[in-house]
């Protein structure tokens, strides 16, 4: 009896690793929580569309769009741990979803997914309508000092990310803004050209046109450090508010509990994705650069992220739609 025992647990040993060995032997679905067109979906089919040439199998990216990627990203947690179900997550995404994950406020990526890595981390672009009166962040600031919410900017959902830098901007300037809130950041866009609403915290993609046509006004960009596609164009930071950093990053999640062989494959292939100069061009016409990391790095990176995020939503009073549902 103990030999045959003996014998079986031999014998399933090796299954866990040639089963990696094996991967992927069919189609992944990658799950994109917004709606087409947008940042995260134009990312998620660059890698999606090269992770299938790669692999030899398809890679059908689904949109499961909703509450700010809230819906998507929590109904991911739920999904088979084998590999064939990726996510392409986000800044608001993880925050749509981490109230209702972690009600207590302390939200350890490690339970719910299992990171792959970033794929981009870009700034913001701080762009104004020309008809207000500033040319500068330190104008702007002291634009809204003197008239509390009588300048408004505009987001692509509440805690959003375009919302949310826009929150930590108020705090750290010391002033009130009005915010007003979109069902994406194109219909944002449209009134901020109508001049309906003042300023907003935009992708640089959805106003790059915009800005070259002289219909709106850019002040700055959100990074700790200056765009390498826009060097003429101070940070916030430098500009009349020390200290302020946001960033919206992109990246590539995997269930917890998938194989670490499996994440670790995974990886490989997309950071070497990351790598191909027509990749690197085609990130580039949306103001981003890839930033690779390893899992443990971008694990991190997403604890921190979530943190800091989540003490701004607390001491703002934010309350984020269906966060806890």
């Amino acid at each position: 009896m103990l030999k045959r025992l003996l014998l079986l647990c031999l014998a399933a040993v090796p299954l866990a690793p040639a089963a990696a060995a094996d991967y992927p032997n069919r189609a992944i679905k990658m799950v994109v929580p917004f709606a087409p067109g947008g940042g995260t979906d134009i990312l998620g089919r660059i890698i999606a569309q090269r992770l299938s040439e790669k692999c030899g199998q398809p890679v059908v990216v689904e949109n499961q769009p909703g509450a700010s990627g809230g819906i998507g990203t929590k109904a991911f947690v739920k999904v088979e741990p084998d590999g064939y179900t990726l996510l392409m997550a986000s800044t608001g995404a993880l925050m749509a979803a981490s109230a209702a994950l972690a009600p207590d406020g302390k939200f350890d990526v490690a339970k719910f997914f299992a990171p792959i890595t970033v794929v981009a981390a870009p700034p913001y672009l701080l762009v104004i309508n020309p008809n207000v009166k500033a040319n500068s962040v330190a104008e702007l600031i002291k634009l809204a000092g003197a008239k509390p919410k009588a300048l408004s900017f505009g987001s692509s959902g509440i805690g959003a990310a375009s919302h949310l830098s826009g929150a930590l901007f108020e705090k750290d300037a010391h002033v009130e803004l009005l915010h007003v809130p979109y069902k994406g950041t194109g219909p944002a866009v449209a009134d901020l050209l109508g001049g309906r609403i003042d300023m907003m915290f935009s992708p640089s993609t959805t106003v790059q046109a915009h800005i070259a046509a002289g219909k709106l006004k850019v002040l700055a960009t959100t990074g700790a450090k200056r765009s390498k596609f826009f060097p003429a164009v101070p940070t916030v930071a430098e500009s009349g508010l020390p200290g302020y950093a946001s960033v919206g990053w992109f990246g590539l999640l995997a269930p917890a509990h998938t194989p670490k062989d499996i994440v670790a494959k995974l990886n490989k292939t997309v950071v070497e994705i990351m790598g191909e100069k027509d990749v690197i061009d085609r990130m580039a016409t949306l103001g981003a650069e890839p930033e690779p990391q390893t899992p443990d790095e971008f694990a991190r990176y997403i604890d921190e992220d979530v943190a800091k995020w989540t003490r701004l939503v607390k001491e703002e009073h934010i309350v984020i739609p269906g966060a806890g549902k």
